[in-house]
């Protein structure tokens, strides 16, 4: 099932990708909240729109932007949502994510596990 994503999507070269490999770091959507579901206690422009969740991980599956696909988080929580997203990086100052670094917590933390 493919979803339109009215965003762009680019990658951390700037250009546009429409499809993510098994492992690459990518960003998901989901709706958390339809309009209706939302509290009557918020203000009417926030009741008129669903509350989506962003989340970074790796694919673990290959897919296209607006398909759904499942990822592993940093903090190794599985997830699935759709695609809207490739190469994602951390753009407010951070730059786009170091593919290089992007395994070490979790070695490090299996490496302190095994007492090594």
């Amino acid at each position: 099932m493919k979803e339109q994503v009215g965003e762009k999507v680019s990658n951390s070269k700037g250009t546009s990708s429409k499809t993510c490999s098994k492992g690459d770091f990518v960003e998901i959507r989901y709706t958390v909240l339809s309009p209706e579901e939302r509290s009557p206690d918020v203000p009417d422009d926030t009741k008129r729109v669903p509350l989506l969740c962003r989340i970074r991980g790796w694919a673990l599956t290959e897919a296209e932007v607006g398909e759904t696909v499942e990822i592993q988080t940093a903090a190794g929580r599985r997830v699935e949502g759709i695609l809207s997203g490739t190469d994602a990086g951390f753009y407010h100052t951070f730059g786009p994510g170091v593919k290089e670094l992007s395994g070490v917590g979790n070695d490090l933390r299996n490496k302190l596990r095994e007492g090594k």
